[in-house]
């Protein structure tokens, strides 16, 4: 039997590969700078983080299969990281307000001697945001360890995006159905 270890801290991956019926699976913290090349493109980024994240790892057993992810926000062809601290928040989410940005989650699925990595693509329209609901979401959501400095699941996602281009679960940190056509092979 195959064992899958998800190399990553996100909550909200775990949820993601439970949904797909993985339940059984070891979450790992791997200790990794996430640091790219300046040149790199943005649409690449998430997909270099990811592979970074699993070569972190080391070496897998024979039956392990690893997963690392890594999701990039980008506006006007730069990386919105996750902020660091309220007042960069809202700064980020004054700047995404209706206007549409592009989320890339990048994955690297290794099982022995194979490595498959990809990156998906979606897009987001948020709709016009007040000052007030800025500062609601801030003070009631803590989006400090979002990129973005949002989470779709969350109040923000239900109230203020007008369209999505691409998938939900790219967004939320996992695209869940390409991630789940790779297990199919394998597992």
């Amino acid at each position: 039997m195959k064992k899958i270890v998800l190399a990553s801290r996100s909550p909200r991956r775990k949820e993601l590969l439970e949904g797909l019926g993985y339940g059984n699976f070891r979450v790992v913290s791997l200790d990794c700078e996430e640091v790219y090349p300046s040149d790199l493109a943005v649409s690449s980024i998430a997909e270099y983080l990811s592979d970074l994240k699993a070569s972190a790892y080391g070496d897998l057993s024979e039956d392990e299969i690893l997963i690392a992810a890594d999701t990039v926000v980008a506006f006007d062809d730069e990386v919105l990281g996750k902020p660091k601290d309220e007042s960069e928040a809202k700064a980020m989410l004054g700047r995404l307000s209706g206007r549409t940005h592009q989320v890339y989650t990048g994955v690297t699925l290794r099982f022995g001697a194979e490595k498959i990595r990809f990156t998906d693509k979606a897009e987001v329209t948020f709709g016009e945001l007040s000052a007030d609901e800025i500062d609601y979401y801030v003070s009631r959501y803590q989006p400090m360890d979002k990129a973005g400095s949002y989470g779709i699941q969350e109040w923000l996602g239900m109230a203020k995006i007008r369209e999505i281009k691409g998938s939900f679960y790219t967004i939320m940190g996992l695209p869940t159905h390409r991630v789940y056509d790779v297990l199919r092979r394998w597992v």
